[in-house]
């Protein structure tokens, strides 16, 4: 793949770009490998790999330039806006759509949000698109001042964009480098996006976390279902389950399974998930994974956990590994803190491992691992 923006030096975000393609998911194969080096029981199946340009449903793009020349994109060192518009790795549908999004910006009179002045008010654009065409799309405001001017040109929004479904807007005064606040207006009756994926139905809400490559999030869903459907555990806990891909994925007759996850809104999406398919033998709780395994007093026949990149964390390493539980499946974006993780665990031993190409033309990943007592 090649970028325009990266050969003209205007974004080097991804840090990969120009290396082939075949040769990046090697790369991180053989990291992952060497992180995991101290297992020789382990094996490893082959990569999954998918498009390496057009893969990102989910567009993040910070607000520069003026009300009458917008820029979607980045920022460079001195805060001005670098317009990103034609990223090759976001999905064509998320290209298309943003032309109509700087308009809105323009008819709407959204101030950007000015760095190095602290004076503006739209932040960022957090633009994401389903496998089905539909979209979310989120205005991260310093304030509420330009609210009631959003609702007044949503309608027109919604005429450009007849596949816009969820609208809302997050607050985030705070003048720090950090995408979103905690409060979110919704702006549209539907409150999520219905995502279709490995044979899922998940939903959305606009603050819950899913992968941003829905391809491969969908082969890392069937990896672990594999997986489970071999073991055929009678309960299942799914902890950081954010929208509960695993936990639906993991869903059998007769099988207890629980998800847990601190976000509220996840969870949210995750029940409604759950109760449009049928799934009445699953749960979903909203709560800190370490506080609630290690409150729940009993042990599961298989637990799955996909932390963030800081891992699970000592104390929960440590419950598991005290716990008797019989298997875990461990999905990481971080095979550092995994590594250290499993070093907590000596009793948890991985025997089968993949790595999964979710983010091309970037150094990350996602690596998953079947671990036995």
């Amino acid at each position: 793949m090649r970028c325009s923006y990266f050969d003209a030096g205007a974004c080097r975000s991804c840090r990969l770009m120009g290396v082939p393609h075949a040769q990046q998911v090697a790369d991180k194969e053989h990291r992952c490998r060497e992180l995991l080096s101290g297992h020789p029981d382990l094996r490893w199946a082959p990569a999954v790999v998918g498009e390496e340009a057009g893969y990102r449903n989910k567009a993040k793009m910070v607000v520069g330039g003026t009300v009458d020349r917008p820029t979607l994109g980045i920022l460079d060192a001195d805060g001005a806006g670098v317009d990103l518009r034609g990223c090759g790795i976001c999905s064509p549908g998320l290209r298309q759509v943003l032309p109509a999004l700087a308009d809105f910006v323009t008819r709407a009179r959204l101030t950007p949000y000015d760095v190095p002045a602290r004076a503006g008010e739209l932040k960022h654009l957090l633009v994401t698109e389903s496998a089905r065409g539909e979209l979310m799309v989120r205005f991260v405001l310093r304030s509420q001042e330009p609210l009631a001017r959003i609702r007044k040109h949503l309608p027109d929004l919604q005429a450009a964009l007849p596949r816009l479904v969820v609208a809302s807007v997050n607050l985030q005064p705070a003048h720090a480098a950090v995408l979103e606040g905690e409060r979110e207006i919704l702006l549209t009756a539907a409150g999520s996006l219905r995502m279709p994926v490995g044979g899922l139905v998940l939903h959305l809400p606009p603050q819950s976390f899913f992968q941003t490559n829905t391809e491969v999030a969908g082969r890392l869903y069937r990896q672990v279902g594999d997986w489970v459907a071999e073991l055929d555990p009678g309960t299942l806990w799914d902890l950081y389950c954010g929208v509960g891909g695993f936990a639906l994925t993991c869903a059998a007759p007769g099988r207890d399974v629980v998800g847990v996850e601190t976000s509220a809104e996840a969870v949210a999406g995750a029940r409604r998930s759950a109760q449009e398919a049928g799934l009445a033998e699953v749960r979903f709780e909203a709560a800190d994974a370490t506080a609630w395994a290690t409150a729940a007093g009993q042990v599961p026949d298989v637990v799955v956990v996909n932390p963030p990149r800081r891992g699970i964390g000592a104390e929960l390493a440590g419950w598991l590994e005290a716990s008797g539980v019989r298997n875990v499946v461990y999905s990481s974006c971080n095979a550092e803190s995994m590594a250290r993780d499993l070093r907590a665990m000596p009793s948890l031993r991985p025997r089968r491992a993949r790595v999964l190409d979710m983010f091309p033309q970037t150094p990350h990943y996602e690596v998953v691992a079947l671990l036995e007592r």
